[in-house]
């Protein structure tokens, strides 16, 4: 690893507080209908819920990613190339990562991820079965355009965005994120993307709200994190995880529902939740080939190649940086 530490790209206050975190979630609880960006569920504690969820039964998607990457490596090879710089967005804990290293032998690896902690670990853990790859961890939020490591300037780049996070995004969001990673990446650049598929609402709703409640713990963390890091009074305790599909929008939702009427206070700011009101904390689109193609096409990106796992349940994307041209 050329970099143990990584770099760090967060912007804190004087006070060690994230101040895009406090800006989403005061900007967020005053809005009718309350809601935060899911990114914020991904603190240290939050990533460590999230990879337990990729291991619940109910819980397809990272399995039916896995199996894509497993058994279709060489088809990977020859669309990608070998040489390019791997440039991972969110890469948590980098457990589908060794799978895309091996295939396409790359000339470097920079995991980006708002984690810090959770970021360096998993880093040095890939630098360990990885001996002679150069990795970069980047410590940052990637939702803007970052700046990546001089070392890998002038290397052809491969965006990897795996496990439908995209999905998580309101298609605004989405479109921005991936005109902010072709920024990021260059001209030039592949993007190879998970998108989950449009499926039946009971196995969907299953994935979102599993038997153990690990999902809803996972969604709880939110508040935890906002107590501890904001100076918090939610009593999370009164608080309960939901599970909603919406099929207008083709999307499961996860919300933090009041048992009862609640007041607390963020960063000294007073707020109210009514019985039943919510706080919406994530989204997850599902997509089939047409909407994911147009949204690829939205930010930038031209879809290339394209792959399933057996049972057709979830879609690894290849794109290419597309040419900007504002008529056919």
């Amino acid at each position: 690893m050329s970099n143990a530490k990584g770099i760090k790209l967060v912007d804190l206050d004087e006070e060690g507080v994230n101040r895009a975190f406090r800006a989403d979630v005061l900007a967020g609880l005053r809005q009718e209908p309350k809601a935060i960006p899911a990114r914020w569920l991904y603190d240290d504690a939050g990533s460590q819920l999230f990879e337990e969820i990729t291991q619940l039964p109910e819980y397809y998607p990272t399995r039916a990613e896995t199996q894509i990457l497993e058994s279709l490596g060489n088809e990977f090879a020859d669309r990608i190339g070998p040489g390019r710089a791997v440039v991972e967005f969110g890469s948590g804990s980098s457990v589908k990562t060794p799978l895309l290293l091996d295939a396409i032998a790359p000339s470097a690896y920079v995991p980006l991820d708002i984690s810090g902690d959770f970021l360096r670990a998993a880093a040095k853990d890939l630098s360990g079965k990885f001996p002679g790859l150069p990795v970069h961890p980047v410590e940052a939020d990637f939702m803007r355009q970052v700046e990546l490591p001089s070392e890998i300037a002038d290397l052809p780049k491969l965006g990897f965005f795996p496990g439908s996070t995209i999905g998580n995004m309101v298609p605004r969001t989405a479109v921005d994120l991936l005109r902010t990673m072709r920024a990021t990446l260059g001209e030039g650049a592949l993007l190879l993307i998970g998108m989950d598929l449009i499926k039946s609402e009971d196995i969907l709703k299953a994935a979102y709200d599993d038997a153990q409640g690990v999902t809803a713990e996972f969604n709880l963390n939110l508040a935890r994190r906002i107590n501890r890091e904001l100076d918090g009074t939610i009593p999370v305790e009164k608080l309960r995880h939901e599970a909603r599909w919406e099929d207008h929008y083709a999307r499961i939702e996860m919300h933090l529902v009041a048992e009862e009427a609640l007041e607390f206070s963020v960063s000294g700011v007073t707020f109210e939740l009514a019985a039943g009101e919510s706080i919406h904390t994530e989204n997850s689109h599902k997509f089939d080939r047409r909407s994911a193609n147009t949204l690829l096409l939205a930010g930038g990106w031209t879809p290339i190649a394209r792959w399933l796992d057996l049972e057709e349940r979830f879609s690894l994307i290849l794109a290419e940086a597309s040419i900007p041209r504002s008529a056919p």
